[in-house]
C-alpha cells in the first residue's frame, strides 16, 4: 500500500492537512514532510523521497504541491497518484521578483508584520472574522523563522517551469482549489488539468489559497473518495 506523504506549503506546517490525516489513518502509512531545512524544490522533492520507501502518494498545498509535481518528475515508478492543492506551475513571473524580496525583508524585521500583511488575501474575505481559523493560521505562520522563509521564498524565486514536464505525468492527478483563491486561481489550475492526460479538477466554493483548512472537512471529503475511487480501479486492474 503506498505511503500518503502530505506536504505543507510556504510559512506552514502539518495543520494543513490535519483533518486529512485523520481521515487516512488505518488506510495506510502517513508521512508528514518537512521541507523546513531545504532551500530549493528540488531539495524538499529528494528528502521525501529519502525519508520513505516504495511507493507514494504525494498530496501537497501551494509550495508543497510543486514540491509534489518534482517528486513526480523523479520517480514517476514510485507514484501511482498524486494530489494537488491550490498551486502553480509557472517560473518566475514579471514584477514577482520585487515581491518576494519585500516579503523577505519584512519577513525579518518582524514575523509579526509578515503574517499580518501576508495572511489575509490568502483566505476567502467569508473567514477574515473568524478568530479561531485566522487564530490558528497565525499561529502557524510564526512557528516559522525570517530565516525558513526566506530559504523557501528563493526556493519559489528559482523554482522549476513544471509546464515542460507535466504533460509527462501519466498517473492521476487530482487537483484541489478555492474558488476564491487570489494567488493560485482556478484559472491556473485549468491550464494545469488541461497538460494531464488523467486529472481531476475540483473547485471548493467558499475557501481562498488556504482551502484545505477553510473547507477541510469538504476538502477532505473530496481526497479521501477519490484515493479511494482510485486504489479500487488499481485492485480490480491488478
Amino acid at each position: 500500500m503506498p505511503t500518503f506523504t502530505l506536504i505543507p506549503g510556504l510559512l506552514s506546517d502539518q495543520i494543513v492537512w490535519e483533518d486529512l490525516a485523520g481521515a487516512l489513518f488505518g488506510k495506510g502509512e502517513v508521512h508528514h514532510a518537512d521541507l523546513r531545512p531545504y532551500s530549493t524544490i528540488s531539495e524538499m522533492a529528494r528528502s521525501v523521497l529519502d525519508q520513505t520507501q516504495g511507493q507514494l502518494i504525494p498530496i501537497g498545498h501551494s509550495m508543497g504541491a510543486r514540491a509534489a509535481l518534482e517528486i513526480a518528475r523523479m520517480a514517476p515508478e514510485r507514484v501511482p497518484a498524486l494530489v494537488l492543492a491550490d498551486t502553480g506551475m509557472h517560473p518566475l513571473k514579471p514584477g514577482e521578483l520585487e515581491k518576494r524580496e519585500e516579503k523577505i525583508r519584512l519577513g525579518h524585521e518582524s514575523m509579526e508584520k509578515l503574517a499580518d500583511a501576508w495572511l489575509p488575501p490568502m483566505v476567502s474575505e467569508k473567514h477574515h472574522g473568524d478568530q479561531r481559523l485566522m487564530g490558528a493560521l497565525r499561529a502557524m505562520v510564526l512557528r516559522a523563522d525570517a530565516d525558513q522563509h526566506e530559504r523557501h521564498l528563493r526556493a519559489l524565486i528559482d523554482r522549476p517551469d513544471a509546464a515542460r514536464y507535466i504533460p509527462n505525468i501519466k498517473c492521476p492527478v487530482l487537483l484541489v482549489v478555492g474558488d476564491e483563491d487570489q494567488w493560485s486561481p482556478v484559472s491556473q489550475h485549468e491550464e494545469i488539468a488541461a497538460l494531464l492526460s488523467d486529472c481531476t479538477l475540483e473547485v471548493i466554493k467558499g475557501a481562498g489559497h488556504f482551502a484545505p483548512i477553510e473547507r477541510a472537512s469538504h476538502v477532505t471529503s473530496i481526497i479521501a473518495s477519490w484515493l479511494e475511487q482510485k486504489n479500487r480501479i488499481a485492485n480490480e486492474n491488478a
